[in-house]
């Protein structure tokens, strides 16, 4: 396998833009084409020590696939590799979510693009319930056998949708709770009192941009369970308690986060823009991004007992289930803000498309956009 620093910075600028390009659909989208990179065509990493890395970045918070992105750049160059391959693989993509979201937040779209617009954002609520599916059986096996394992499963699924429906920013407290109960259950109490849940608090009280960082920050440093587990942790502060965006405003954002290249975090960058205009943006997907440089630079090397660590692992299986629910739960907020009876159709068609026939998160986004679009030009 290469060597660390054997493979030039230029040549990880060129192919890690390359994947941020063409980074549609997600995280599975992302593995594949770091895997067909760097495994399978330039055998610049091993198998086995690419597989150790996915294990490794599953275990940290924030958006898992970014991490795997900077993990793979850290391997071929250290940390100059990973820094490249990180900003590479992010810019592509946040430069047009940020052009996209200046189009339709700002001046005045046309009609049918509103409707494209509203359209895709009907279809967002069923792909919350797909992605909170998608994660259900390899949570559903951490917990393990036993019936008192399996029922406090479901009681975080409970606890993590419920909060998602109903308690907003108070969300991320209540994932922190379920993995901590999780832990002390399994392990017992820890030795140390750790000090990082009153800071949190604390931090959640500000206003303005130091508000827009909280948030950024939540969704980096916080979101356990894949991207998609931003929605709740988001929608909340910018919405509800901040008013940086209207609801069907914040379905556009999650609908032009899943359908730009890239990582699904990059929705931010989005409600950063609401907030604050193209500075809004770019601060928040700074703060969004940095916990994974930070974890991944600081960490690459002590993934091996990140992984063995059993407190680590019981954690996640705790924090992992109620970021289920809270996915799922994430839904009802989501499709409350629908306004137009068509809508709600399109809701039920994406839930069929992606539920019962399996088909893809990105093509059921298209579909309902062109359902949108054509709703409007019949004046529905």
């Amino acid at each position: 396998m290469t060597e660390v620093g054997a493979v030039p910075l230029r040549v990880i600028a060129g192919q890690w833009l390359r994947l941020g390009c063409l980074g549609f659909g997600g995280p599975p989208a992302h593995i594949a084409l770091l895997r067909q990179l760097c495994v399978r065509r330039r055998g610049w990493i091993s198998d086995r020590e690419f597989e150790d890395g996915i294990a490794a970045t599953n275990l940290l918070p924030g958006p898992a696939s970014t991490q795997l992105a900077i993990y793979c750049g850290w391997r071929l160059r250290g940390v100059a590799g990973g820094l490249l391959a990180g900003v590479c693989f992010i810019a592509p993509g946040l430069v047009v979510i940020l052009g996209l979201a200046a189009f339709l937040l700002s001046g005045h779209p046309a009609a049918p693009v509103l409707g494209a617009a509203a359209g895709a954002g009907a279809a967002v609520p069923a792909v919350a319930v797909h992605a909170a599916a998608g994660l259900v059986p390899a949570s559903w096996k951490r917990a393990g056998p036993h019936r008192p394992a399996l029922a406090r499963w479901a009681a975080y699924v409970l606890a993590g949708g419920t909060a998602a429906a109903i308690t907003g920013p108070w969300l991320v407290l209540v994932l922190l709770a379920c993995g901590a109960i999780e832990t002390v259950t399994r392990l017992g109490p820890p030795r140390h009192r750790p000090a990082a849940l009153p800071l949190a608090v604390g931090l959640g009280a500000g206003s303005g941009l130091v508000a827009l960082c909280w948030t950024a920050l939540k969704v980096g440093a916080l979101s356990y369970g894949g991207g998609f587990v931003i929605i709740p942790l988001m929608r909340a502060d910018a919405v509800d308690t901040h008013h940086w965006m209207t609801g069907q405003e914040f379905l556009y954002a999650v609908a032009l986060g899943q359908i730009t290249p890239g990582p699904v975090v990059q929705t931010v960058a989005v409600v950063g823009y609401a907030a604050a205009g193209v500075g809004g943006g770019l601060l928040a997907a700074l703060v969004a991004f940095a916990p994974s440089f930070v974890f991944v630079l600081a960490g690459a090397r002590h993934f091996d007992r990140l992984r063995a660590n059993p407190r680590i692992r019981t954690f996640l299986t705790g924090a992992g289930a109620a970021t289920i629910g809270a996915i799922a739960g994430s839904a009802i907020p989501l499709a409350w803000t629908l306004t137009e009876w068509w809508q709600f159709a399109v809701t039920v068609a994406a839930a069929v498309w992606l539920l019962v026939f399996r088909r893809g998160v990105v093509t059921a986004l298209v579909s309902a956009a062109v359902l949108g679009a054509l709703a409007v030009v019949v004046g529905l």
